[in-house]
């Protein structure tokens, strides 16, 4: 379709601010972002729609504009809800890079715009898409509540006879069509997630056509919108464990370029859903940062038990006792550690700590998530327990929140990531939470000292040697830490070499040369040195678990 087309159709609500002489562009697309370069997303052709949330002063627009215009965007629309006029500075860098303007009024979702470009674009190319969208759209817009994706998969199967599943990057079946009693079992969803992930990395271009247990299935990476943290650099890394996907049982090797458009519509479809439950996780990650930052801070335990009572009635509604809580922890690493991983874990404990066999987009509407560097931090609330409560094991296992993501995770995060969890047992007070997210640290620590791309650990783990150290006599924990430490302090002493702080920021960094030498401000060569130093005198191996512990232990007993 062309530009012009757009400002003919009265109900998008579009007013031209540039770009008159440029009208005869042709729209191949649409994507909405507030990314503030979101070029890695584009193909070209596309009209680009954005709420102007990543323009921060008036220095942005002229970046901003120029990366759209050298991915070959057809156009941009701006909303006017964020500010109510548009720029200046943002139309005079659209007038310089000749690259059409449009406003979008506060009327006027970018829901809908999104849907007419689509349903346009591909009903030029081929019928059967066009009403598709067409039937979505009035199905979307029967309630206040939309269709949600299983409208869009339901629609394929009775329009197209094509049965199609919304998995998540963990392998939870987050919708699928309901005709022909279309389902699928954990083990195979979870294997379509890994085979798409292990394609994505390896840089295999989408659809993904996979076979498993007899069947044929094209699978079709699902990208959000980009509301999220502007990306540091342009890495496959930073999206591959948070984005959804479609799985159509089809080979779509044998498909005209129609009916390929057809998906790439739906995708962006459902990527709208997608923005909407990400939209709606807002709230719950904004309570979760704010208990959590009352907790480090050493706030009075007053005012973090106000902050709870504050974010219970939100995360567990309806619940009229107070509840229990637990703190997870969890960290992503990438070799090199030129990526932060904070928001990718923020993304995946969201979707791992939600029950394995739940289904639907929302299901973690009682979990709250903060995330600051490398970690990410959840607050689970559990119902209080009842006066019969037997004092077995409640809350979460640490040892069942990966049977059934392990290996999808595994092949997203390939050969040069790690995952690693840890869990504390559930606290009933606002006093008890300090203390769960120093537990769930640790815990997490025992599980980096682990082999494996994927590991956690609970507080049950920690019982043996953290939680006992104040009951080991004074005269034992001098032994121990002096056999271990003594040498290393002696040779600091004489030689200023700094092997104590050196082994606490190693064991810190679990283990990582590149993480260490960056956090020590040392060459990795000169850590390797020192790190052989520490084993040759205490005639310990720091690769092996059993004495990264022991070292671990005289540290904390020291």
């Amino acid at each position: 379709m062309r530009l012009r087309a757009l400002l003919d159709t009265d109900a998008l609500g579009l007013r031209l601010l540039g770009g008159e002489d440029e009208l005869d562009r042709t729209v191949r697309g649409v994507m909405t972002t507030d990314l503030r370069d979101p070029s890695r997303y584009m193909s070209g052709g596309e009209l680009v729609l954005t709420g102007l949330a990543w323009r921060r002063d008036a220095a942005d627009s002229e970046p901003f504009v120029r990366i759209l215009s050298t991915a070959g965007a057809t156009a941009l629309a701006a909303g006017e809800a964020e500010m109510g006029a548009i720029p200046d500075d943002l139309v005079e860098a659209c007038a310089r890079h000749r690259l059409p303007l449009f406003a979008v009024s506060e009327s006027v979702a970018f829901a809908t715009i999104t849907e007419h470009v689509v349903r346009q674009v591909s009903g030029e190319r081929a019928g059967d898409l066009a009403a598709v969208v067409d039937r979505h759209r009035r199905l979307m817009t029967s309630g206040p509540a939309g269709g949600g994706p299983e409208v869009v998969l339901d629609l394929l199967g009775s329009d197209l006879d094509l049965r199609a599943w919304v998995l998540s990057p963990a392998g939870r079946a987050i919708a699928g069509s309901h005709t022909g009693g279309a389902e699928l079992s954990p083990q195979v969803c979870a294997r379509l997630a890994a085979e798409h992930l292990s394609a994505t990395r390896g840089g295999r271009r989408a659809p993904h056509r996979v076979t498993v247990e007899g069947t044929t299935y094209s699978l079709f990476p699902i990208r959000s919108g980009g509301r999220g943290p502007v990306p540091a650099s342009r890495d496959v890394r930073e999206t591959v464990l948070a984005d959804w996907l479609l799985a159509v049982e089809a080979d779509a090797g044998d498909w005209p370029e129609e009916r390929l458009d057809l998906l790439q519509g739906v995708t962006q479809l459902i990527s709208v859903e997608r923005d909407r439950r990400d939209a709606a996780r807002t709230v719950r990650r904004r309570l979760a940062q704010e208990v959590l930052e009352l907790v480090q801070t050493g706030a009075a335990p007053a005012e973090i038990a106000a902050r709870l009572r504050v974010a219970a009635p939100v995360l567990l509604p309806g619940l009229g006792a107070a509840p229990h809580w637990q703190v997870v922890v969890a960290r992503v690493e990438w070799e090199g550690g030129d990526i932060e991983g904070g928001p990718v874990a923020q993304s995946l404990l969201e979707e791992i700590l939600v029950d394995p066999l739940s289904s639907g987009p929302e299901p973690s509407d009682r979990i709250a998530v903060a995330h600051t560097g490398d970690e990410a931090i959840a607050l689970v609330p559990l119902p209080a327990v009842s006066s019969e409560h037997d004092g077995s094991e409640q809350g979460l296992i640490a040892d069942t929140l990966l049977e059934t993501v392990r290996n999808p995770l595994s092949a997203g995060l390939a050969d040069d990531g790690r995952l690693t969890i840890g869990v504390s047992a559930a606290v009933h007070s606002a006093e008890g939470l300090r203390g769960a997210l120093e537990e769930a640290r640790h815990a997490r620590r025992v599980a980096a000292a682990r082999t494996g791309l994927v590991c956690a650990a609970g507080h049950q783990e920690l019982a043996s040697h953290v939680l006992l150290l104040p009951f080991v006599p004074d005269d034992v924990r001098r032994a121990f830490t002096a056999r271990l430490l003594d040498p290393l302090r002696d040779y600091d002493r004489k030689h200023r070499a700094e092997l104590i702080p050196t082994l606490e920021a190693f064991l810190d960094c679990d283990g990582s040369w590149t993480r260490c030498a960056s956090r020590l401000h040392l060459h990795v060569n000169t850590l390797r040195y020192r790190v052989g130093r520490i084993e040759q005198l205490t005639n310990r191996d720091l690769s092996r678990l059993e004495d990264k512990l022991d070292f671990f232990l005289a540290l904390r007993m020291s």
